[in-house]
């Protein structure tokens, strides 16, 4: 039978995709995790709309759905990412990034990374989770935006001759976390809007993380 997105996203708040089932009793992990950053978000967008009536208008509204959305991306990508220390999605798709890589040189690289694959996972993991968490907050989006970016970058040109694979996929998300970046996207309805409004009582805004902060946002 067919399924739809809402049915699927449904499932996926329960724990009941298939990169959740094949996890066993870890997927209540995943969940658990999920709704922390869903609840949170939801959180910082009304504390934004009491706080600063400016965020109320649909380009605001849109570029926080447009986040949230490509959040959900990373997410599902972190999935099969576990269990550690190797997941066997994880060693086919960086040992396809050798394989189908655009330059010997950054096969080479990819060959050291799937060789210490057991240290390269969990950071990776890591990576997309601080994606998840950045895009969904709206926290340091500005960084987060460069990063995702580079890292994609990183999977275009890895995985550039692979016949099951479109190069453009990359280039669109690349390109969407450039706007991000560039657009300063946790400025609408995340907590960077909060810290550039300094709308967080008790925060030293004239501090060296403040200033550090605000780089980032």
């Amino acid at each position: 039978m067919l399924d739809n997105p809402i049915h699927t996203f449904v499932l996926f708040l329960v724990g009941g995709i298939p990169d959740q089932l094949s996890l066993g009793a870890l997927r209540w992990f995943t969940v658990v995790l999920y709704w922390m950053f869903l609840i949170g978000s939801l959180a910082v967008f009304f504390a934004n709309w009491r706080l600063d009536s400016m965020q109320r208008t649909v380009t605001h509204i849109s570029i926080y759905a447009m986040r949230v959305v490509i959040a959900g991306m990373w997410y599902l990508g972190t999935l099969w990412k576990l269990p550690f220390p190797v997941a066997a999605g994880f060693h086919y798709w960086l040992g396809a990034s050798v394989k189908y890589s655009s330059f010997h040189l950054h096969a080479s690289l990819m060959q050291i990374f799937l060789d210490n694959i057991a240290l390269v996972q969990p950071l990776v993991y890591l990576l997309e989770v601080f994606f998840t968490a950045s895009l969904m907050l709206g926290f340091m989006v500005r960084l987060s935006g460069i990063v995702a970016a580079l890292f994609t970058l990183n999977l275009l040109i890895g995985l550039y001759n692979d016949p099951t694979e479109w190069p453009w996929t990359y280039v669109g998300i690349i390109c969407a976390h450039g706007m991000f970046a560039a657009t300063q996207a946790g400025r609408s309805f995340g907590i960077d809007n909060l810290f550039a409004k300094r709308l967080i009582p008790g925060f030293r805004y004239d501090g060296a993380v403040a200033r550090a902060i605000a780089l980032t946002t």
